[in-house]
């Protein structure tokens, strides 16, 4: 099931993988969400770095929909070495 949401989330962001009424404004709210497993993060955060959702006249820029503004690369990267901080991983 989470592979066809994280295929779906391709077309429609990864705040399609979410629980019903969790808004991820900034990568490292989906880092801080309680409720996802810690392979839910890792998922959303990895569809958020593809280059799907690059900006294209600013590449190092992701766009979701559902999100307020696009937020760099880096930001999205920073959020996954976070998530591996906090998990050991």
């Amino acid at each position: 099931m989470l592979e066809q949401a994280a295929n779906t989330a391709m077309t429609i962001g990864p705040t399609v993988l979410a629980p019903q009424g969790l808004l991820f404004r900034r990568p490292i709210d989906v880092v801080r969400a309680p409720v996802l497993s810690v392979d839910d993060k890792r998922t959303i955060l990895a569809a958020w770095a593809s280059d799907f959702y690059a900006i294209d006249s600013k590449p190092s820029l992701r766009h979701v929909p559902g999100t307020p503004e696009p937020v760099s690369i880096d930001e999205v990267q920073s959020a996954l070495r976070e998530l591996d901080r906090r998990y050991d991983t």
